[in-house]
């Protein structure tokens, strides 16, 4: 015989399943907008790594062919790539927004790479 205890039922259950799962949710459109940023960045960081054997416009097309697949908005193929003798950098800038239920906010990025020549 089964008896069940004074108090208990599955609705709590069935609450914190609920609030699990919109976080979950919720948390991974949140995460993929930071995660396509994390693989900008390293993408640039990796021409910057073999910039000494590319041209700037070689870079440049691989940057762009990179936020394109990446779905990253128009504003991020604006790309800058400065040389000095030793050193090279590569910034871009961006907007991204994040839209949850009730709440929508947009996402300054700043990706950044520099190294040596």
């Amino acid at each position: 015989m089964v008896t069940r205890r004074p108090g208990a039922s599955s609705m709590g259950c069935l609450f914190t399943l609920l609030v699990v799962a919109a976080v979950i949710y919720f948390g991974v459109n949140i995460g993929e907008v930071y995660w396509r940023a994390y693989q900008f960045e390293d993408d640039m960081r990796q021409e910057v790594k073999f910039a000494a054997h590319s041209a700037n416009d070689v870079i440049l097309t691989h940057l762009r062919a990179s936020a394109d697949s990446l779905g990253l908005p128009e504003d991020a193929q604006r790309i800058s790539i400065r040389r000095t003798q030793k050193t090279i950098t590569v910034d871009a800038e961006y907007d991204e927004r994040i839209e949850l239920p009730m709440y929508v906010r947009d996402k300054h990025f700043h990706p950044h790479a520099e190294g040596p020549l």
